[in-house]
């Protein structure tokens, strides 16, 4: 990785990415983006299919080879800083059919506190257990994972997240595929993570919902089109800048 400038830790930022590229071979797929991520807010990551959202916040964490660029959490180096992550993938990205119990899934977000091979406590059974309640899946508690429907697979990712107990959630499409209900439920537990001071950052594709449900925009396509507060970022013209021939196709009907 060729170096980069060290961003300064800023101590109101809860994730700070500075000049990221990231490449497919020779096609790259984010370049030299810059963005910061204030503590205590809720971002939304937009963008035309293939404009990098996902690949960004993978690089971010790590998941991914970044070509260029510096990235710091709290302050600090992103792997010093994962005990303070949570990060719930896309769920088309996810094995369903491992066989596990859905409070087995939710207690893997336990494993921080534990060690790989720890025993759980009864303290931490019951931070399981209301993680599920949280998300409204305590009577799924012993299902298979596999047998679930999407909508209800998704709350119960977002529940292991909780069980971490993190102070930055990133979430990669955390409403793709879910009915009406699980989407409320799942923004009624983000909105409660921001009251409670945490940062949460999350790639989303409905621009209806953009400024009811979030408060800072990120508008991408490959480098960064706007940055900043909803009410000032997510406007005509950045929108149309970011999507372009897309446009008409992200407005649901």
């Amino acid at each position: 990785m060729m170096a980069s400038p060290t961003p300064i830790p800023l101590p109101e930022t809860a994730l700070a990415i500075t000049g990221l590229t990231v490449a497919y071979g020779s096609v790259p797929a984010v370049a030299t983006v810059s963005a910061r991520f204030p503590k205590g807010s809720m971002t939304a990551v937009i963008g035309p299919n293939g404009a990098g959202k996902s690949t960004l916040l993978k690089a971010a964490l790590g998941l991914i080879p970044a070509l260029t660029g510096e990235v710091r959490a709290f302050g600090q180096p992103v792997p010093r800083a994962m005990p303070r992550i949570a990060y719930v993938p896309q769920r088309a990205a996810v094995d369903w059919d491992f066989p596990a119990r859905v409070i087995d899934v939710v207690q893997m977000g336990l494993y921080r506190q534990t060690g790989l091979l720890g025993r759980l406590t009864p303290a931490l059974r019951a931070r399981a257990a209301d993680c599920l309640d949280r998300l409204g899946m305590a009577g799924f508690a012993t299902r298979q994972i596999g047998a679930l429907s999407g909508g209800q697979q998704q709350r119960v990712f977002l529940a292991r997240a909780l069980a971490q107990d993190a102070d930055l959630v990133i979430l990669d499409e955390p409403f793709a595929g879910v009915d009406a209900a699980t989407e409320s439920a799942i923004i009624a537990v983000l909105h409660g993570l921001r009251a409670q001071g945490r940062t949460v950052i999350a790639v989303h594709h409905d621009l209806s919902t953009v400024p009811a449900y979030f408060d800072r925009v990120l508008l991408l396509n490959r480098h960064v089109i706007a940055e900043g507060p909803t009410a000032a970022t997510f406007r005509r013209a950045t929108v149309a800048e970011a999507y372009g021939n897309q446009l008409l196709t992200a407005i649901p009907a």
